[in-house]
């Protein structure tokens, strides 16, 4: 983690339910907001249609293309927002969350995540969607 963001979890508040923190600070920096990165191949076409370990990985390699594109990194961001498709993957998301962002981060604490269940996103095959902010150097 930069040391221009720290992760905060108040004693006054309530543990965090999942692999997160209540809170990001953010002592300087622009801030990048990122597109919901979605679970697109090289070529365009859906990868992992059905597979929500595929679509999970091909998310967040997605992320990670645009985060090194614009120079930075997961440890530059503030904040995701994950949406889903379907409420009996939430367990899915939290196994391979919890799996995967060791490899990205380092140890915790991690950045806040609102997770949200909805109908559907842009094209039915879709199972995930998770958009971030990202705090860049000036």
């Amino acid at each position: 983690m930069s040391n221009r963001i720290e992760y905060i979890n108040p004693e006054e508040g309530c543990p965090p339910q999942g692999l997160y923190s209540h809170v990001t600070r953010v002592k300087a920096g622009t801030l990048l907001f990122l597109a919901g990165q979605l679970s697109v191949d090289a070529a365009g076409n859906v990868a992992g249609k059905d597979d929500f370990d595929t679509q999970f990985h091909q998310v967040f390699d997605n992320m990670a293309a645009v985060l090194r594109g614009v120079g930075v990194g997961f440890r530059d961001v503030i904040k995701f927002t994950t949406y889903l498709v379907h409420a009996q993957d939430i367990e899915k998301f939290m196994r391979l969350r919890a799996a995967h962002f060791p490899k990205l981060f380092g140890e915790q604490p991690y950045p806040p995540n609102t997770l949200i269940v909805i109908n559907r996103l842009v094209k039915e095959e879709f199972l995930l969607e998770v958009e971030a902010v990202v705090a860049a150097n000036d």
